[in-house]
């Protein structure tokens, strides 16, 4: 089976597993997860929400620039030290 194939057959739990292991970098039973297994994950939680067409604000990853200011209304960040 390709990787492909592997995200067409994928239920909406085992997306939500997986996104769920990468934005706590370990699976359900507390082992962490490698860095391969974190972009492994990743990409195929991106493909799901593709190939299932999540809405966009739903997605992974969303900023909502809508909300935005304009630069006229933009707080400035000052430092404190």
């Amino acid at each position: 089976m390709t990787f492909d194939q592997m995200i067409n057959h994928m239920t909406a739990d085992i997306y939500h597993n997986l996104k769920r292991a990468v934005e706590l970098r370990k699976w359900p039973d507390g082992r962490r997860l490698t860095e391969q297994q974190v972009e492994l994950c990743m990409e195929a939680v991106l493909k799901y929400e593709i190939s299932h067409q999540i809405p966009e604000q739903e997605r992974v990853g969303f900023l909502d620039r809508r909300s935005c200011k304009t630069n006229e209304q933009a707080d400035t960040i000052r430092w404190a030290n």
